[in-house]
């Protein structure tokens, strides 16, 4: 057999494995399970059920929490209890494979002024093309009122996936946001398109006057970082206040990145991950003014969201990260969390299967402000699953 009929066998067996990831999880198991953790004896709890592709999570101050589900709709959860009826006046998304509604952020003063910001999948029905968007509402009761677009990405695409959409504020008051390069992997490179960037803006959409690229001629001013593939997640460091990124690689390769202004992550010049027909994607895994991963994955874990813990239910998980999986080394049904623990100089040590046995594909895992763990499964329909210490 020809290379050529090799690279269209192997290409083949890619695309039905990707075919693959998606197959349904089984039904989750009746409520509470407990598991036993390295430090502790975990309980998980059904907070919330029969979600459609549930992709984030905010914690509103009066305790009730928002959840975006994929399909379009923002949804509220209130003393435990999920809304019959969404959130009225969410943005018109463009629903693919993997986009639609994406992140929810709540705006640092949301306590007095109500805003939050939801990113998301637009299409243009003139050439059926799709890219990430921006918006920004006040909460008004269960309606947004005053929604606009704030931010439309220079990435239109047909590709259904890599849309990226995770938001952060950081310690500067600026709100960052993923951009992925919809499988069109030169884009991470090229300084006039957004796809493959982390960008930076003020709370009003705008362009902040010290962003890295803002001197310079024929470049997209709002990028802040580039070089980025897929990317699934965006946190703050609780004690250092760094951003926190991680991405997907292609067969193998999922990485955290720590990002700063106007440095380039590498993709696709770049990877430890391999093409889906089991090739080199690239001959290199680093290469000058190209920053190295803080972490990566081979095998892949399919990383979705990141965050830290800074809760007092877990004592002993204190700076913690954990990290949600969607699939190991791409077999299905294989998804979890993993909790990544650091030595006192920050090296990363151990990373922590957690939740295998229920065998769901994690979309999201943030600590709550009671303490707890709270976590999506990207299903439909999918559920909001709580941690806690067993009592």
């Amino acid at each position: 057999m020809n290379k050529l009929l090799v690279i269209l066998s192997l290409s083949l067996c890619s695309f039905s494995s990707v075919a693959q990831d998606f197959r349904a999880a089984p039904p989750l198991p009746e409520f509470p399970q407990h598991f036993q953790t390295t430090e502790y004896e975990i309980q998980v709890d059904l907070v919330a059920n029969g979600l459609s592709n549930p992709w984030s999570i905010a914690f509103l101050p009066d305790g009730d929490m928002l959840v975006t589900e994929r399909a379009g709709r923002l949804r509220r959860i209130s003393n435990g209890e999920l809304a019959a009826q969404p959130i009225n006046g969410v943005p018109e998304v463009k629903i693919t494979v993997l986009g639609g509604l994406l992140d929810v952020l709540l705006h640092p003063d949301f306590a007095s002024n109500q805003v939050l910001y939801l990113s998301y999948a637009k299409g243009r029905e003139e050439d059926n093309l799709s890219t990430t968007a921006l918006a920004r509402a006040s909460l008004n009761g269960d309606t947004l009122v005053g929604l606009e677009d704030i931010f439309i990405a220079n990435s239109w695409s047909t590709s259904p996936t890599n849309f990226g959409g995770r938001m952060v504020f950081g310690e500067d008051g600026k709100l960052y946001m993923t951009i992925g390069e919809r499988q069109e992997e030169t884009r991470a490179q090229d300084l006039m398109d957004h796809g493959g960037k982390v960008i930076r803006l003020n709370e009003d959409g705008s362009v902040p006057t010290d962003n890295p690229f803002v001197t310079r001629d024929n470049v997209m001013e709002e990028i802040f970082a580039l070089g980025i593939r897929s990317p699934q997640g965006l946190a703050l460091h609780p004690d250092t206040g760094e951003l926190w990124e991680n991405e997907h690689g292609p067969l193998g390769g999922d990485e955290i990145n720590i990002i700063q202004a106007g440095k380039n992550y590498g993709w696709p010049l770049a990877t430890y991950g391999l093409d889906y027909d089991g090739f080199p994607f690239s001959e290199e895994t680093e290469g000058k003014g190209l920053e190295q991963p803080f972490l990566y994955w081979i095998p892949s874990i399919a990383v979705s969201g990141i965050s830290f813990y800074v809760g007092d239910a877990f004592p002993n998980w204190q700076g913690n990260t954990f990290v949600g999986s969607m699939v190991m080394g791409r077999t299905p049904m294989t998804g979890h969390i993993q909790r990544i623990t650091f030595s006192d100089e920050g090296v990363p040590l151990a990373r922590e299967p957690i939740l295998v046995d229920l065998h769901q594909r994690i979309r999201d895992v943030r600590p709550g402000p009671d303490g707890n763990l709270y976590v999506l499964t990207d299903q439909n329909p999918g559920a909001v699953l709580r941690i806690s210490p067993t009592p």
